[in-house]
């Protein structure tokens, strides 16, 4: 399956993208993993991202659907992918459009997560991720057994600059403008399968999986 996971930042998307890609065997691919990752290596992609991620921006097209393209011709993407974090904005999703089409390949279905501001500003608020291994936590839904200390290698936790909460509204703000018209986009399309992300985390997962097999 070829699916696209939408959704405001903070809305859970990863969560629940790495059950899905668990659950339908392909992978889960996250462009702001990819960033990150670049970022931490100090590439040259790595340092044009971060302007703009610490500025709560999108980072530009051409970057990002290169990256994409690139990725799901890999062998891993034989079976489908989980795309999480792109498109974020209609000429994205028509470039993405394009380049599947020019690969003789189509979505299956694009999932969108709804979740009210209020709540993801509160949620991002708790989320802290280790300095070393990148590990995440969350202050009140999964938090570390020593507080401020990462489970698995001891190190410092740290809130992100993009988790700030003023970074946290930017982003909210740039996704009603840039990224929510895309829930139109695939409505039209036929593609668009809607779900609470309020609910319990595999409650949700298992109301996704529910609609996918009837697709």
């Amino acid at each position: 399956m070829r699916l696209i996971l939408l959704g405001a930042p903070g809305a859970g998307k990863g969560t629940q993208a790495v059950n899905l890609s668990q659950r339908l065997n392909i992978p889960h691919i996250s462009t702001g993993d990819i960033f990150r990752a670049n970022i931490k290596e100090g590439t040259e992609l790595g340092k044009k991202a971060k302007e703009y991620i610490d500025q709560g921006l999108l980072v530009p097209d051409d970057l990002t659907v290169s990256i994409v393209k690139d990725r799901i011709q890999k062998p891993d993407c034989s079976n489908g992918f989980l795309l999480d974090g792109f498109p974020r904005t209609i000429p994205q999703a028509e470039q993405l459009d394009e380049v599947l089409k020019g690969m003789g390949l189509k979505l299956d279905a694009v999932i969108n997560l709804e979740v009210p501001d209020e709540v993801i500003v509160k949620r991002m608020a708790g989320r802290r991720v280790c300095r070393r291994c990148g590990m995440a936590y969350h202050v009140v839904t999964n938090p570390p057994r020593v507080e401020g200390k990462c489970d698995s290698c001891g190190d410092e936790l740290i809130i992100r600059d993009d988790d700030k909460e003023e970074t946290v509204i930017e982003r909210l703000k740039t996704y009603h403008e840039k990224t929510e018209p895309l829930i139109g986009y695939y409505k039209e399309k036929g593609l668009l399968l809607q779900f609470d992300g309020t609910k319990a985390i595999l409650e949700t997962t298992s109301e996704i999986m529910e609609a996918l097999l009837k697709k």
